[in-house]
């Protein structure tokens, strides 16, 4: 079966600087696609939260790492959609990059309301009018928002990261299903079913413990609306790629064989325009 990863990052703190990654150090190092543990056929680059004025240097870094690697297929790239007096020209660029097919401003870190900000939602606005998807990244707490945005925004096509983030460690389930049922309800949302090791603590990284949030997204966005991802290198902090992929293949093993295409290979091609198709 074709597998496309939908949410990969690489780094290279040589390279660029990412301030998030000081005092984490396990992950304060290069990780290029050759240290990528999962066999794939394809994967999809979210943006990394590099230094501000870094994104543009991003892109290039990951152009080249495409052009050494042909899994490499797509790209989310960082957009500040806050500052208005350069948001146009830096969504101007996207259109001259190969591969960008989305973007991202992360929500998750920014106080309450940040992405209810009318400069955020003209931002949003002009990356929907421009072809491009909008990939959200927010934590549960801040999904009420997050859903008042996508209500504002019709005309932009979503993909929600990480199932929202739920609070896995902390046993939070109700109010997060609440908030994903509701935010599901929107045709133009998607949701990336990756993320979870990380928000889980060490006795829940397992299909027993993480059964019923997948179960929940599954039931509320439905095979046609999920999309596979690792979170690598992120998810190497709880147990890593492969983990994460033998978790989801445990989980969707009931599944019927055209909906584990749709999850890990088709619903990604055709919301990011990846240049694929799934042979499988």
């Amino acid at each position: 079966m074709t597998i496309v990863d939908a949410h990969v990052h690489f780094w290279d703190p040589s390279a660029l600087h990412y301030p998030w990654l000081d005092g984490i150090s396990t992950l304060g190092r290069a990780f290029l696609p050759r240290d990528y543990p999962d066999d794939v056929q394809a994967m999809v680059f979210v943006e990394a939260n590099c230094a501000a004025g870094e994104s543009a240097a991003e892109l290039a870094f990951v152009d080249r790492l495409a052009a050494a690697d042909r899994r490499i297929v797509g790209t989310v790239a960082y957009v500040d959609l806050l500052d208005e007096g350069r948001r146009a020209s830096a969504l101007d660029h996207l259109a001259t990059v190969p591969r960008v097919t989305a973007v991202r401003h992360n929500i998750q870190g920014t106080p309450r309301g940040t992405c209810l900000d009318s400069r955020f939602l003209r931002g949003v606005e002009d990356v929907g009018t421009r072809g491009y998807v909008f990939d959200l990244c927010a934590t549960a707490d801040q999904l009420a928002d997050v859903t008042a945005l996508v209500e504002r925004c019709p005309a932009t096509t979503f993909v929600l990261d990480h199932c929202g983030k739920p609070a896995i460690r902390d046993n939070v389930f109700g109010d997060w299903a609440r908030d994903i049922e509701r935010i599901a309800s929107f045709a133009n949302v998607s949701c990336k079913l990756s993320g979870l090791l990380t928000e889980a603590r060490a006795d829940q990284r397992d299909a027993r413990a993480l059964a019923r949030y997948v179960r929940h997204v599954t039931g509320c966005f439905g095979a046609a609306g999920l999309l596979y991802g690792s979170d690598w290198p992120v998810s190497s902090l709880a147990g890593g790629a492969s983990l994460w992929r033998s978790i989801v293949n445990d989980l969707t093993s009931h599944w019927t064989a055209a909906d584990r295409r749709l999850l890990f290979a088709e619903n990604a091609i055709r919301l990011y325009r990846l240049p694929l198709h799934d042979n499988s």
